[in-house]
């Protein structure tokens, strides 16, 4: 981070402009104007905190959570130095700061206006609107769980449908032979999926199996597969609960959309060609 960048964080912070400081990752235990420190006579609170934790985001997630407080205390004090050493050098009156600043302004305060008028669109029973919406249009989808042991050849392949047949485990053939590390410890099982899940080879031959059936040989890219089916159900819709944070952002992301397109709809907006290149010089003779 340069020190121009670090001075103009310094001076966005000091007009108390902040973004998203509501997603903080630690909520303050006490009233957001308790102060908490002081620096040259200027106070820290509660809420400062808070707005450098949400700054920090990611930078702070190698810090255990329990330092995190003091370490944004520390932060904050520093910026204050900092930028009380900014003023004092007359950097405020720097143009190309300045004009960095209208724009980090501008910037969160359009971010503020369009998450303020996302609140008042994606409430509650908004979202339970659209998740009942969308379910009543859902198709139903079959999916099946199944098991499988992969070996390198068709032999080995052959061989294990035999002892299959023959009355051997699949799950304990699965754990001894196949060659998937994953479902070969759970006894060859994949869990239940769509067909689009897997290569087509592998669907079409298990999807077209009865209960309990076990296929012939299957060659697909990463080998051979004995499939037994397990079970075969519709694939059961995901209740609002378990798909509340994917609507909730969706629809705070066309909210957004739809601001700024309402935004645009009331403003002039003239754009202006860059003057034309002046010409060669001619050669000379």
């Amino acid at each position: 981070m340069t020190s121009s960048t670090r001075l103009l964080r310094f001076a966005v912070l000091f007009l108390g402009l902040t973004a998203l400081a509501a997603h903080a990752p630690v909520q303050a235990a006490n009233a957001p104007d308790h102060v908490v420190a002081k620096v040259n006579g200027t106070d820290i609170t509660e809420a400062d905190i808070t707005t450098a934790l949400g700054d920090l985001g990611d930078s702070i997630q190698q810090i255990p959570e329990e330092q995190r407080r003091e370490y944004a205390i520390t932060y904050l004090a520093d910026v204050r130095i900092g930028a009380k050493a900014a003023r004092d050098a007359k950097l405020t009156d720097d143009a190309d700061f300045k004009r960095r600043l209208d724009y980090m302004t501008d910037r969160m305060l359009f971010e503020e206006y369009s998450a303020a008028q996302s609140k008042k669109i994606v409430t509650l029973d908004a979202m339970k609107a659209l998740y009942a919406d969308t379910v009543k249009n859902l198709k139903p989808e079959t999916e099946i769980r199944a098991s499988h042991i992969l070996v390198e050849t068709e032999d080995q392949a052959k061989d294990i449908v035999k002892r299959l047949k023959a009355g051997e485990d699949f799950a304990k053939l699965a754990a001894e032979l196949s060659k998937d590390p994953g479902s070969g410890k759970q006894g060859g099982d994949l869990g239940f999926f769509t067909k689009e899940r897997m290569v087509p080879e592998f669907s079409t031959a298990a999807f077209a199996l009865e209960k309990d059936q076990i296929s012939d040989p299957v060659k697909s890219q990463f080998g051979y597969h004995v499939i037994k089916l397990v079970d075969k159900r519709e694939k059961p819709v995901p209740g609002f609960e378990e798909v509340k944070d994917q609507i909730e952002q969706f629809m705070l992301r066309r909210a957004q959309q739809e601001t700024i397109q309402t935004l645009r709809t009331s403003a002039k907006i003239d754009r202006i060609d860059p003057p034309a290149a002046p010409a060669p010089a001619p050669a000379a003779q």
